[in-house]
């Protein structure tokens, strides 16, 4: 259980409800034990009258509806404890399921962007959902049953002992068996449970991933191969989980063996003591109800055994990922007052999970309040450059400096609360558009979220819908144009209004009308402040202050446009074909 040792902070942290929940487990049960001695005491009583029958039945009446009475006190008692035990110890494990998945849901805001390269969206949410889900199986319904199996023994054992001490003894035989059986099949589950966790990763991987491009499948014809694929993962989880239930399965059909075999000592053993005087009928009921009381918690054993197991794999997967570093740290905890200045200085990247190489000695420099364009062709490291400035990654040779401060001494969160960034592929989430835009400012006015729209030259598609700035995208925003899509994303960035803007190719998508409209208006909406455009167009960085063009991770030409349509190179031939 070294894993599950992740939880005893949230054991401390309930530890009240906790305490009382066991306490309240105790005294249900002393009340359940007491039901069988009750129910002996009152056979023993009629056993007695039948053999010794007396004329004045009074005394035996009132003896006997006194006992009656302690039975059904002691039977409301138990069940009013016992839905106050499932209150406590369940309510806890909810609690804790809350926490837990807290914890998880901000590792992985933490986490880099180079982590979420290597792992799958599918694997992150079966962690923080099935995965959590087994683990608070164990903190709820695994500790309340093992608590009450280990009080119900304890008692259970104390009252058969204290009644019949060579009985109990006997009785007790078969638990060794128990034990051992226990010992040899826990780690067979938990080896099974891990595999079983693995395939169902597999399975959420495989079916976002389908539904996410579900227009491709379509388009390509290829619901036959996917179903073919999805049903042969399917297949080989559904035998990983038989091979988890097979071994499950063992347990109760051999605890109700041993329970068996106990009642047959009972009777048995009993039997003959009976018959020398020695313990009375009303014992050997006692003893087979105690026997048969313990049937559950011994077959839960069993249970809890597995889930406790299940668990332990679960919560090794989650501790796989809460023990991951982020690569990216903040260094700084004071807040950083951000200008704009940006410099790199003899910059060299290269990709950890593709090896390759992004960005080869790269210098520049950008003053605050200036506009720096870069093109080059596909692949040669522009992205890079607005990811590196956003500090998504660490540069691996040269330095950045914004403000003439390196940039890892900045504080991250300054850093990105004055970016402004609007992606190629630009991402919008499953809300209203309105929301979606205020996504840069979340304590935008109505009036500030339309200003913003009409400057990205969207405000006009949003009013033609039927609910407007209310329309409800559907996921990653299918629901508009790519253009339309690029357009929201620009709107959500100039509403920041940060410090730094960087555009990574946003107006790919856009025709050349509606891209001159829009960077008319970014002309006056990113006045004095520094921006970095990233574009395959000429008509996107002519007006920009400082122009490079990166060619395989290098800068082959920089200046401005005007000196760089004089010049000859990739620059000039790009503005040619163009204006052709």
């Amino acid at each position: 259980m070294k894993e599950l040792q992740h939880l005893n902070k949230y054991f401390y942290k309930y530890r009240t409800r906790i305490i009382i929940g066991i306490l309240i487990t105790i005294g249900s049960k002393l009340f359940t034990v007491f039901v069988p001695k009750l129910i002996g005491s009152i056979i023993d009583v009629v056993n007695s009258q039948i053999q010794n029958p007396v004329a004045d039945l009074t005394q035996f009446e009132t003896t006997l509806f006194k006992l009656i009475l302690y039975l059904i006190g002691a039977a409301i008692l138990t069940g009013i404890l016992t839905f106050l035990m499932r209150q406590t110890i369940i309510n806890v494990s909810r609690f804790i399921e809350n926490d837990l998945k807290n914890e998880v849901y901000q590792q992985y805001q933490k986490l880099s962007l180079n982590f979420y390269k290597k792992n799958r969206t599918g694997d992150l949410m079966n962690r923080i959902s099935e995965d959590v889900g087994k683990v608070r199986m164990y903190v709820g319904p695994a500790l309340m049953y093992s608590i009450n199996t280990l009080t119900l023994f304890a008692v259970t054992l104390f009252f058969m002992y204290n009644k019949a001490p060579e009985l109990t003894l006997y009785t007790i035989l078969p638990l060794p068996i128990l034990s051992l059986i226990i010992y040899k099949i826990s780690s067979k589950i938990h080896k099974r449970s891990t595999i079983v966790q693995q395939y169902l990763s597999k399975l959420s991987t495989y079916s976002q991933e389908a539904f996410s491009g579900i227009s491709v499948i379509k388009a390509y014809s290829l619901e036959p191969q996917t179903y073919s694929n999805f049903d042969e993962l399917a297949e080989t989880s559904k035998q990983k989980q038989l091979d988890l239930v097979r071994i499950q399965a063992f347990f109760f059909p051999m605890m109700l063996l041993l329970i068996g075999l106990s009642n047959i000592i009972v009777i048995y053993v009993g039997g003959k003591q009976y018959m020398n005087g020695e313990i009375t009928l009303g014992t050997i009921s006692e003893f087979i109800m105690y026997v048969n009381m313990l049937t559950w918690p011994v077959a839960t054993v069993g249970w809890v055994t597995s889930i406790v197991q299940e668990a332990e794999a679960s919560q090794k997967r989650i501790n796989e990922f809460l023990k991951t570093e982020p690569e990216i740290q903040n260094n700084n905890s004071e807040l950083s007052n951000i200008k704009g200045d940006i410099e790199f200085r003899n910059v060299s990247f290269t990709y950890d999970d593709t090896n390759i190489q992004a960005l080869k000695n790269v210098s520049f420099k950008v003053n605050s309040g200036e506009t720096l364009a870069i093109i080059g062709k596909t692949g040669s490291g522009k992205s890079t450059i607005l990811d590196l400035v956003g500090r998504l990654y660490d540069v691996h040779k040269g330095t950045i400096s914004i403000d003439q401060k390196p940039i890892e001494n900045l504080n991250l969160y300054s850093l990105r609360k004055a970016s402004g960034y609007v992606p190629q592929d630009a991402f919008l989430f499953s809300d209203s558009i309105n929301n979606n835009i205020k996504f840069g400012k979340e304590n935008a006015t109505d009036d500030e979220v339309i200003e913003a729209a009409k400057q990205a030259q969207v405000h006009k598609n949003i009013v033609k819908f039927k609910n407007q700035y209310e329309t409800v995208l559907g996921e990653r925003g299918i629901t508009l144009s790519g253009g339309q899509k690029q357009r929201v994303s620009i709107a959500r960035a100039i509403i920041k209004k940060p410090q730094i803007m960087l555009f990574d190719d946003c107006l790919s998508a856009v025709d050349t009308e509606t891209e001159e409209k829009i960077l008319n208006n970014l002309k006056q909406i990113t006045a004095g402040k520094t921006t970095i455009i990233v574009s395959h167009r000429i008509s996107s960085a002519k007006n920009a202050n400082q122009i490079i063009v990166l060619d395989a991770g290098k800068i082959v030409q920089s200046g401005t446009h005007k000196q760089l349509i004089n010049t000859d190179g990739y620059y000039k031939a790009l503005y040619l074909k163009t204006t052709k």
